[in-house]
């Protein structure tokens, strides 16, 4: 699966690293980076986004409204899949990366990161093996369980969202008004709910 990467500054550097380390069979072709000066009105962001580029996904962590409209507007045109975390609009835009919900269109990409799923097997009340099935893109769900094996289950649930959180490339001023979470305190969350629900079904 081909997939192209649009970002500001270095925006999306972490998720393009853990799509490498963890998307077995996902090809990151090309990276588009914006690093320039950009006003806050865009009248013309095709001066910033040509439209010659071809993917079976597009990972969209631009930062610019106007561009981030324009490159989804494009991906539509062009019947490309486009995901981006915590922004508005039409395409895949979850509030953070793993809070992507599973979508055919999505391919290898959805089958592999999004909301997290585990498998574990316990013994004496304690984590005996674990495996990530489904994580986030950052590498977060990964990393975070680095400590985990031999632990009872009540210390990885204690200790696992803290984890997750110290491993989220997400911005934690990026409050919700609604929820009043951030995208870290959702990372967090989603985590935890994926290991209980793990835990529930190994017993």
């Amino acid at each position: 699966m081909d997939i192209i990467v649009f970002q500001e500054h270095n925006s999306g550097e972490l998720k393009v690293e853990g799509v490498r380390r963890y998307g077995e069979g996902l090809k990151i072709i090309k990276t588009i980076s914006i690093d320039t000066f950009l006003p806050d009105f865009i009248e013309e962001p095709e001066d910033f986004i040509e439209d010659d580029f071809s993917a079976d996904l597009v990972l969209n962590f631009l930062k610019h409204p106007d561009l981030v409209e324009y490159l989804i507007r494009l991906c539509e045109q062009k019947k490309i899949p486009v995901v981006s975390p915590g922004k508005k609009g039409s395409g895949f835009t979850p509030f953070t990366c793993c809070g992507l919900g599973k979508s055919n269109a999505l391919g290898a990409y959805g089958e592999k990161f999004g909301l997290p799923e585990y498998k574990v097997r316990v013994e004496a009340d304690k984590i005996a093996a674990i495996e990530v099935v489904r994580g986030a893109p950052c590498g977060a769900t990964w990393d975070a369980l680095q400590e985990y094996l031999g632990c009872t289950v009540e210390d990885v649930l204690t200790r696992l969202p803290r984890q997750v959180q110290y491993f989220c490339s997400a911005d934690p001023s990026g409050f919700d008004p609604v929820s009043g979470k951030s995208p870290v305190h959702y990372a967090g969350y989603v985590h935890i709910a994926a290991l209980k629900k793990a835990i529930a079904s190994a017993s």
